[in-house]
Formats: structure tokens, C-alpha cells, sequence
């Protein structure tokens, strides 16, 4: 068979693929499955990847959006991005047997937003309106003195109405320092007093992976990010690689490679987003391998990543 590239090299972000809090979240789920069998029931896609899902729902995981329609006495796991009070709330009252796969790194913020509440402090948070994340994070907030604002950018600014004199912010995870960075110079300016998190909302593996992009662009002139259009985390790496001028495609597997937006590139980056497993970084890679494209092996900057989030308890007893 001819090969379809000739000098083609394919250069690998490092780090890439899963973080500490998806891998605990599919364990959890996993483990749910082995224990206790199908049907498992899971507030919401436990991690944004199709891959992913499909292959739970071929074992058994069922996938709600809303917990009355989980039967009682059934078993829910909630997903990686968290949930609000009020389906905390509802999943008590109908008697489920309840698993909490919520990212640590997400938790951390809740805290945070839960504190300001008792305290009657507003909160705004930065991040993306309907994202599930949100959702569970601005379901934290639940204070008659005070309330949570969302802003998407600069211009939502503006609008806020606060009156409050005490006022703090949060972020959503999976968004870029660098995105976030104007935003909150601008909160600053707005409101000179205003509370910020004592460490980055930021996740780790987000920055990481941003980083580890940054890294690799000035020797590629094309970026395939493997993950679901979903996943905010792998969206944000499209976007840091056409924000410097550097062409990029989001794809769920190999099936979703142009050859042809392909066939003039001498240097394809490939990354994949923190919710993408392993398998589909070797598909592609082997892929375009097969198709006549060498590995590159390039001098990077070293970002480690050696942090792991135990099981609860619960499950770790089984």
C-alpha cells in the first residue's frame, strides 16, 4: 500500500491523556460494576468522552440527568464535574445507596463557595454557562444574605449587581490561566477588595496539558487534540493552538482525521485532553503511522505529574 505521507513526523505533548481525578472517577464507576453489577446509575456523564461512555453503557451504566428518575434504593454514582445541594438532597430522600466521584479539585472549590455562602458573601464565578461543573458549583451557594454570580468574560462585568461589600471569586477547572487571567485583572479593577482563592481553581492536569502544548508548538504546524466536543479541558487546547497560529482540530478517534487538511504538513502535534484514555492516542498514533508518519522525539519542557486520588472508602472495603 503507498504511504500517504512521506516526511510527516508526529511530535507527542507530554503530559497528556487522563488526570488523577478522571482515572478515579471511571475506577469508581468500574468498581461499582464488579461489585454490585448492572444497572449502576450515574448523575450525568461521569467524564466527557464518547469512548468512555459507550463502553459503561455497554456494561451496564445507565446515564441520567435527573435523579428522580433513578429508582429507589438503586445505586448512583455522581460524575467527575460534581452536583448541587439540591441533588445531594434528592438522591437522600429516595434511599440510594450513593457513590461520589466528584474531582477532588472540584470539591476544593465547592468548599470554597460553600464557606463564602454560610458567611453571606457574594461569589462570582468564572466559567462557561451550562457546564456541569457550573451547575454543581453555583448549587453550593445558599445564602438569603448574599448570591453567586456567573461571568463568561469581561463584558459580563459590567453587569453584575452587587451591592454586597464583601465579595469573592471562583473559577471553573478546566479553563486556561491565561483565559481567566483578564477576567479577574477586571474583577480587581470593578471591586479592589475582592476575595480570591488561596491556591488556583485551575486544575493541575489542565495547565499541564496547556503547558505541555506550549511547549510543542513552535515545532508543529498542525495540532490534533484527541477528546469529545464536551470536554472543556480539550477544547481549551484547539483553542491555544489557533490563538497562535497554528491550525487544530478536535477529534473523537482516527475516524475524524482529514488526510487531506493533512497531506502538506511536515510536523503534526498530537495531545489529548484529560478525559481521553490511552487507547485512542495509540489509535491515532498507529494510524497515521500506517499511513507513513515517524515519530519525532523532541527536547520538552518536564512536567510530572504523580498525583493520585484514592477511592472512597466504601468501595475500597469491597
Amino acid at each position: 500500500m503507498d504511504k500517504f505521507f512521506s516526511e510527516t513526523q508526529l511530535i507527542l505533548a507530554t503530559p497528556r491523556g487522563f488526570c488523577a481525578g478522571v482515572e478515579r472517577a471511571v475506577d469508581i464507576v468500574n468498581k461499582a460494576i464488579n461489585v454490585f453489577g448492572a444497572p449502576i446509575y450515574v448523575k450525568h456523564e461521569v467524564v466527557h468522552n464518547k469512548y468512555v461512555i459507550e463502553d459503561l453503557e455497554k456494561k451496564g451504566v445507565v446515564f441520567i440527568e435527573d435523579v428522580t428518575a433513578v429508582p429507589n434504593d438503586s445505586i448512583i454514582i455522581y460524575s467527575a464535574h460534581g452536583v448541587s445541594i439540591k441533588v445531594k438532597n434528592d438522591a437522600k430522600m429516595r434511599n440510594l445507596k450513593i457513590f461520589d466521584a466528584t474531582c477532588p479539585l472540584v470539591t476544593k472549590v465547592h468548599i470554597e463557595v460553600h464557606r463564602y455562602s454560610k458567611e453571606g458573601i457574594d461569589v462570582v464565578l468564572i466559567g462557561h454557562k451550562g457546564h456541569p461543573e457550573i451547575e454543581g458549583t453555583m448549587g453550593q451557594y445558599d445564602s438569603p444574605k448574599g448570591k453567586i454570580h456567573l461571568v463568561e468574560n469581561i463584558k459580563d462585568i459590567s453587569a453584575l449587581e452587587i451591592n454586597n461589600e464583601q465579595v469573592a471569586y471562583v473559577t471553573q477547572t478546566t479553563l486556561s490561566i491565561d483565559d481567566t487571567k483578564s477576567i479577574i485583572n477586571s474583577l480587581v479593577v470593578r471591586f479592589p477588595n475582592i476575595m480570591s482563592p488561596s491556591k488556583s481553581d485551575i486544575c493541575y492536569a489542565t495547565q499541564n496539558r496547556q503547558d505541555a502544548v506550549k511547549s510543542i508548538l513552535n515545532h508543529c504546524d498542525y495540532l490534533l487534540v484527541i477528546g469529545s466536543i464536551n470536554s472543556s479541558n480539550s477544547r481549551r487546547l484547539v483553542e491555544l493552538a489557533l490563538k497562535n497560529n497554528i491550525p487544530s482540530k478536535l477529534i473523537d478517534n482516527y475516524d475524524d482525521i482529514n488526510l487531506n487538511e493533512l497531506k502538506d504538513k511536515k510536523s503534526i502535534g498530537i495531545t489529548a485532553g484529560a478525559s481521553a484514555p490511552q487507547i485512542l492516542l495509540d489509535q491515532v498514533t498507529a494510524y497515521l503511522m500506517n499511513k507513513g508518519a515517524v515519530l519525532k522525539n523532541i527536547e520538552q519542557d518536564t512536567i510530572k505529574e504523580n498525583i493520585v486520588f484514592s477511592m472512597p472508602k466504601e468501595l475500597r472495603k469491597l
